[in-house]
């Protein structure tokens, strides 16, 4: 993920903001869970960009959804797949695996959100087939579309089917500069409940807002290859930690690297602090641990 990717990460201020205001305010109407459902996972199964896999292995999806409890869906940005490959990656994977579909390009990048209902009808004619295993769809709106595009944005949402989970990633600078702006989008993304998707990544700090607009936080955290991925690491526990005391109600943490198998490195990181102080039990891709990160 080159995106806020930086050439000297120790310039950069990691130190994750406060939370919005608004964020205990949401938190606050749901019941205080112990261990919300947390999912932990990577933006592929291919074995040349996450090299993990036993020699020889033909079919990545069975090991690897063995192995980890979800997956950012990112193949589905490239193209519209048809119902049946959506079918054959349900059948292929434990019942308690979840998928996190990247909406299309031909939706966010290249139609812009406008007039597209067919699309996005044929879109989720896919991601249907994936039912119980469905965690939440997630649109990346280019860095270019900025607030002068909000009525198509807002037709979008509107006419986005709730029974879909969704999580919007906004990229442009303007969503976050302008406090009326960002305060519109929270509100838009609160009354329909979607997820303001949260990015930590080293050049665009912006990204970490900090905001939630419902208790399902979807957190894109984009590792800087450097040895400071890990206290940011630890950041990222603490305030997992104080959104479960404030009424959280599931965490979805994706972990990109620019090489993938240190993606792994880190998530077991975050999962060993999950498993050990807050009693969580989260698999432990043990040959991970044979390599060393940097």
């Amino acid at each position: 993920m080159k995106f806020g990717k930086v050439d000297d990460p120790t310039l950069i201020n990691f130190e994750l903001p406060v939370d919005h205001a608004d964020t205990s305010n949401v938190l606050s109407k749901y019941p205080k869970l112990k261990n919300p459902e947390f999912r932990i996972g990577y933006p592929t199964w291919n074995k040349q960009k996450l090299p993990i896999y036993p020699k020889g292995i033909k079919d990545e999806l069975p090991f690897y959804s063995k192995q980890f409890n979800c997956i950012e869906l990112n193949a589905t940005y490239y193209r519209i797949y048809p119902p049946e490959n959506f079918i054959k990656w349900y059948d292929k994977t434990p019942a308690d695996f979840k998928f996190y579909p990247k909406i299309s390009q031909s939706i966010s990048q290249y139609g812009r959100l406008k007039d597209v209902d067919r699309k996005v009808d044929e879109f989720l004619l896919g991601v249907e087939q994936l039912k119980e295993k469905l965690g939440m769809v997630f649109l990346q709106l280019p860095q270019s579309f900025s607030p002068n595009e909000m009525d198509k944005l807002i037709a979008f949402v509107k006419y986005w089917p709730k029974q879909f989970p969704l999580g919007i990633e906004f990229r442009h600078e303007q969503w976050f500069a302008n406090e009326n702006i960002f305060e519109e989008i929270n509100e838009l993304l609160a009354s329909n409940n979607m997820c303001n998707l949260i990015t930590d990544t080293a050049g665009r700090r912006d990204l970490a807002h900090m905001r939630l607009t419902n208790p399902h936080p979807f957190i894109r955290f984009t590792g800087a290859n450097h040895p400071v991925d890990f206290s940011r690491l630890d950041d990222w526990f603490e305030r997992i930690k104080q959104w479960i005391s404030q009424g959280v109600q599931s965490i979805n943490f994706m972990v990109h690297q620019n090489a993938e198998q240190e993606s792994v490195l880190l998530a077991n990181y975050l999962i060993k602090k999950l498993n050990a102080e807050l009693g969580y039990d989260l698999n432990v891709f043990a040959k991970a641990e044979q390599g060393e990160l940097f």
